[in-house]
């Protein structure tokens, strides 16, 4: 590990709530290392995002019941040879994020000895309320350098779906070439793989509270 002073906040946003003094940085090996060792457990809310260990936000009970039914919504739609999965990690070159839903290439039981990496990915779905600075700052930069060809932003906020699409991992910083918001009464394209498989609609994903 190396010592680093707070970058500035381009290369950093507040999201990602790293203080101002000197503080650790790790890589993703380095991470894993502490994973196999017990010093992190799957009780600790946390993740590694560009090399910032960074607390994981609870989850609501609209949270939790959203995510849920996008999951669901995915799935009836995923042919053979793919899979939903909800808050498990990705391993990139410097994160290891666990997106709200990921659909990931082939079965779980690829994945015995690694999690996927971004060339499994097809899709990365992060439902945003407190989180929302953070799911369209590092976390949408982070897929974007990774090269995750979709990600989507279901805004429980504006009650808005945002794909993101066509990855630019050399921009600065990495983005998405291209960008639509779909609001309730619309229905989103679902692309896995470069081919359109169907639609899902807002209002299946986002329910309206009661």
């Amino acid at each position: 590990m190396t010592v680093l002073e707070r970058p500035d906040a381009a290369a950093s946003p507040r999201e990602a709530a790293i203080p101002n003094h000197p503080i650790w940085r790790m890589s993703v090996e380095q991470y894993h290392a502490m994973i196999q060792a017990g010093i992190l457990t799957d009780d600790d809310p946390i993740e590694l995002l560009e090399g910032w260990l960074v607390q994981k936000m609870s989850k609501n009970p609209r949270h939790r019941a959203v995510t849920l039914l996008a999951r669901r919504a995915l799935e009836r739609l995923l042919g053979a040879g793919w899979y939903a999965d909800s808050q498990e990690p990705i391993t990139t070159m410097d994160s290891e994020p666990e997106p709200d839903i990921v659909v990931v290439r082939g079965d779980t039981t690829d994945y015995l000895d690694r999690h996927p990496g971004p060339e499994e990915t097809a899709l990365v779905v992060e439902i945003a309320d407190a989180t929302l600075r953070r799911d369209r700052g590092i976390k949408k930069r982070i897929y974007a350098r990774a090269g995750i060809p979709v990600y989507w932003l279901v805004n429980l906020v504006e009650q808005t779906i945002t794909l993101y699409g066509e990855p630019d991992p050399m921009a600065n910083p990495p983005d998405y070439r291209r960008h639509k918001s779909y609001r309730r009464g619309e229905i989103v394209p679902v692309v896995i793989d470069g081919a359109a498989i169907g639609h899902v609609a807002v209002n299946e994903v986002i329910p309206e509270l009661p």
